[in-house]
């Protein structure tokens, strides 16, 4: 019967030939390190995101007098709820961690240059799409930390003037967090925001695919062996992609599947506080409410440079540097190592945001 189906899907697509040429026959470099399966990693976070969102949708009540009280049933009476959820809470921290250590990889690589700086920036956009999941998923649960966490936020814009309170405005759906903010998130979260992510790194894989993977500067082969001055796809006399460095990305899977469940067996209130398990209340303010991790380094620096407009403008120059870098680092030597001053000052930009985050959280 599996023969049966096999020729069937053989006859009218090739099945053979398209796992000869695009796994067996596809080449990799010899010095392709581990750090590269976190691209993979990456889009299989996604695909647990998307499975265990779509489960927790069933069972969603995207109002704010039913919201809180949906995500609490989930937890305590549908079947395994409890465990779907904490996959996605625990997910969505994990994903933008593995995003992160991605691009800081490609960074102290030099993956980024000629002629992969739109594979950069599409990266760099992916990133930034994760963020706006992860903050409007956040308001979704309905409870203290994510209404007052989401305040805070949704008022960065109000720095800028003239559109900053317009802008603010839209976000909420008016001048303060309700329930047409609550559906205006959940819009984006579950209709929005998915095709553009799924859009992004569709184009994304499908730059690494057409140029070929990047050879890492260090170990053997140190530099690229020709010029880039026209289109060409990378041949590498490496290792096959399947199964060598195929099984290394299953690998690295599994390492993320372990640390996502050590948090939820050992830690479940690591991403879930008390103040998760309380339910929204405008009236009652917080005193020791905070945005996520990931946004506490701009947050303190909002809180430490005295001028609102200019603490948003130095964030928006740095994240349009960011996602430009490629075209501004037109140097073509890949090795980190080999320039002093450039590693210098990306190691003292995370070391302050480092320290930021530290500080905002504490």
């Amino acid at each position: 019967m599996w023969k049966k189906i096999k020729d069937w899907i053989e006859l009218r697509i090739g099945l053979d030939e398209l796992v000869r040429t695009q796994l067996r026959e596809y080449r990799v470099p010899k010095n392709i390190n581990i750090f590269y399966t976190l691209g993979f990693v990456a889009v299989v976070a996604y695909v647990i995101q998307a499975l265990t969102g779509f489960f927790l949708l069933v069972y969603y009540v995207p109002q704010s007098e039913h919201a809180f009280r949906s995500v609490q049933d989930i937890m305590t009476k549908v079947p395994y709820g409890w465990l779907f959820r904490q996959m996605h809470v625990v997910g969505s921290n994990l994903m933008v961690i593995v995003l992160i250590l991605h691009l800081l990889a490609v960074l102290f690589m030099g993956s980024y240059k000629k002629p992969r700086e739109l594979t950069w920036t599409s990266g760099g956009l992916m990133l930034a799409t994760v963020f706006l999941f992860c903050l409007s998923g956040f308001l979704l649960p309905w409870s203290q930390l994510s209404y007052w966490a989401t305040t805070i936020v949704t008022t960065m814009p109000t720095a800028f003037p003239y559109v900053g309170d317009f802008v603010a405005n839209i976000l909420r759906g008016g001048d303060y967090i309700s329930g047409s903010t609550l559906n205006r998130f959940f819009a984006l979260h579950v209709a929005l925001l998915p095709p553009i992510l799924v859009t992004l790194i569709g184009f994304h894989l499908f730059l690494i695919r057409r140029i070929g993977i990047s050879s890492s500067p260090f170990g053997e082969a140190i530099e690229e062996a020709e010029p880039w001055v026209g289109y060409r796809h990378e041949q590498y006399q490496g290792q096959p992609f399947f199964p060598h460095f195929f099984l290394k990305e299953i690998f690295m899977c599994m390492v993320y599947f372990v640390v996502m469940f050590f948090f939820i067996t050992f830690m479940p209130t690591f991403f879930v506080p008390d103040d998760a398990n309380i339910q929204a209340d405008p009236l009652r303010t917080p005193t020791h409410i905070r945005p996520e991790w990931y946004f506490l380094a701009p947050y303190q620096m909002l809180k430490l440079i005295p001028n609102k407009f200019l603490g948003i403008s130095v964030q928006v120059i740095f994240v349009t540097v960011f996602l430009l870098w490629p075209f501004i680092d037109t140097k073509e030597k890949k090795n980190i190592l080999k320039r002093p001053f450039l590693l210098g000052v990306i190691l003292c930009c995370l070391a302050l945001w480092t320290v930021l985050t530290i500080w905002g959280r504490y």
